[in-house]
C-alpha cells in the first residue's frame, strides 16, 4: 500500500475533522455513499469556505439535478450551504453529440486544472473492484500519462464519465481515501497485500487512507 493507513473509529467524522482543521484553498470532491456521509458531517462544521475552490475528481455526464450527479450530491449535502469561492463543474450543457460533448468537456476541465495549478486536497473513495474516481480495472484511462482529464466507462459503469487521471491526481498536496464498512474489506485487503488495482496506483505528495475497523477486519 502506498501512503499512510490510519484506522479510525468513524471515517466520516475523521474526514470532516481533517478537512475542517486544514480548510484547503482547493479541494476535489468524490461521489458515492461514503462521500455523502463525509460531506453531511462536513456541513455541520463551522468553517469559512469563501476562499476555497471546489473541483470534482470524476463525474457522470449528466446534469447537476440528475440523481446520479456527484456534483448534485455534493451541492445537496454541503456545497450550496457552504458558499465557497467557486464550484468548478465537470458537466457542461452542450448541443454536441454526447460523445463529442464529453471529449470537449475533458479538454476544458484539463485546461482549467492546468491553469489553477495543483489541488491542495483530493478526496477519493474505493470501489469493491478496487477502482477510485472513474479509474476502472482494465480501462483505457489507467494508461493515460499526459492528459489530466479523460472520458471513461466500462461494462459495470456504463454511464459516460469524466475522470481525473493519475497525472492530475499525483500533483495534489494531499490525497485522502475514505474507506468504511465490511463491503470494502476485500478491495482494501487486496491493496494492502500489494495487488495492482487502480486505487493502489495513486501517488501524490501525501496519500492518507482513513479506514474503520470493519474495512480492516471484515
Amino acid at each position: 500500500m502506498f501512503g499512510e493507513l490510519r484506522v479510525v473509529e468513524n471515517v466520516f467524522r475523521a474526514f470532516a475533522d481533517l478537512v475542517a482543521s486544514t480548510t484547503p484553498v482547493s479541494m476535489a470532491l468524490s461521489g458515492g455513499a461514503t462521500a455523502r456521509s463525509c460531506y453531511e458531517l462536513l456541513a455541520t462544521t463551522e468553517v469559512d469556505w469563501s476562499k476555497t475552490d471546489f473541483f470534482f475528481g470524476d463525474e457522470r455526464w449528466v446534469p447537476v439535478h440528475d440523481p446520479e450527479s456527484n456534483e448534485g450530491m455534493a451541492r445537496e449535502t454541503f456545497l450550496d450551504a457552504a458558499v465557497p469561492k467557486a464550484i468548478h463543474s465537470m458537466y457542461q450543457t452542450s448541443s454536441l453529440d454526447p460523445v463529442d460533448a464529453i471529449k470537449a468537456g475533458a479538454k476544458s476541465y484539463a485546461s482549467l486544472l492546468a491553469t489553477t495549478g495543483p489541488i491542495e486536497m483530493i478526496h477519493l473513495g474505493l470501489g469493491p473492484d478496487g477502482h477510485t474516481a472513474s479509474l476502472f480495472p482494465g480501462s483505457a484511462a489507467l494508461n493515460e500519462t499526459v492528459q489530466l482529464v479523460v472520458p471513461n466507462q466500462d461494462q459495470q459503469h456504463p454511464h459516460l464519465r469524466l475522470t481525473m487521471t493519475y497525472p492530475a491526481i499525483e500533483t495534489a498536496h494531499l490525497v485522502v481515501f475514505t474507506v468504511a464498512g465490511k463491503q470494502k474489506y476485500d478491495a482494501l485487503a487486496r491493496i494492502r497485500s500489494g495487488e495492482d488495482l487502480p486505487a493502489s496506483r495513486i501517488r501524490a505528495n501525501k496519500v492518507l487512507w482513513l479506514a474503520d475497523q470493519d474495512a480492516i477486519e471484515g
